[in-house]
């Protein structure tokens, strides 16, 4: 059968961009069988400039540079993008506006998760640059009407300290996930129904079996998203 090609944008941080790899080539082979795989196509960042420009609140920059590798993986025969990370989707908006293919929206895989599991409160964790910024909450509420709650000031502290000095680095602390998890059931005890993992390498420290409040594995998702586009089901 013929197969679209996906482009991922990637390296936000390479850690979760091997498990969107991973993750891909296996709903494909599990799909089509024989040995099968995805035809994939990837620019990956130096991680270490994006965070500086992370906290430099330079996101012109970003934009720009997360627009030419759009760019890059087009002219290279990419049929859409993928943007392996949830923050990095602060410049989504921009990237479409410049580009002739679709782009995966990650908010937009969880926003129809969450309407088909009939959830109407989730919480939300991620880096302090997503969770201080309406863009992405914006987006479920008013594309799926779901409504976010976020930690408090502190708790989102403790976790960008947890994603930025442990997990982009592969590091998995058991007391990390303890931290972790007591944050989630103080969103749970808030009304959360579900939690969004919202940023892709939290899914290295959190899993289901962790919780007894649904998870919702933003990683997973967008790849499985991006599964069901290229093979047009």
């Amino acid at each position: 059968m013929d197969m679209r090609t996906i482009g991922l944008i990637g390296g936000l941080s390479w850690q979760s961009t091997q498990t969107y790899y991973q993750i891909i080539n296996t709903e494909v082979n599990e799909r089509l069988g024989k040995n099968h795989s995805a035809s994939i196509l990837m620019y990956s960042f130096d991680f270490d400039q994006i965070e500086s420009l992370q906290y430099n609140a330079d996101w012109d920059a970003l934009n720009e540079l997360m627009a030419a590798a759009g760019h890059k993986l087009s002219i290279a025969g990419a049929d859409c993008l993928l943007i392996c990370s949830n923050t990095m989707h602060e410049c989504a908006a921009y990237i479409e506006k410049q580009m002739d293919i679709p782009l995966i929206h990650i908010a937009d895989t969880v926003g129809d998760f969450l309407v088909k599991g009939n959830f109407k409160k989730a919480a939300l964790l991620g880096t302090k640059f997503l969770m201080h910024s309406d863009t992405y909450t914006n987006r479920l509420k008013n594309k799926f009407e779901i409504e976010t709650i976020l930690p408090d000031d502190g708790n989102i502290i403790v976790i960008n300290q947890i994603i930025y000095n442990e997990l982009v680095k592969g590091i998995i602390k058991d007391h990390s996930r303890d931290r972790m998890l007591f944050i989630i059931e103080d969103l749970k005890f808030r009304g959360a129904e579900a939690v969004i993992l919202g940023c892709t390498e939290i899914p290295l420290l959190i899993k289901q079996d962790h919780c007894d409040i649904p998870v919702i594995d933003t990683t997973d998702i967008h790849a499985r998203s991006a599964v069901n586009y290229i093979l047009g089901t």
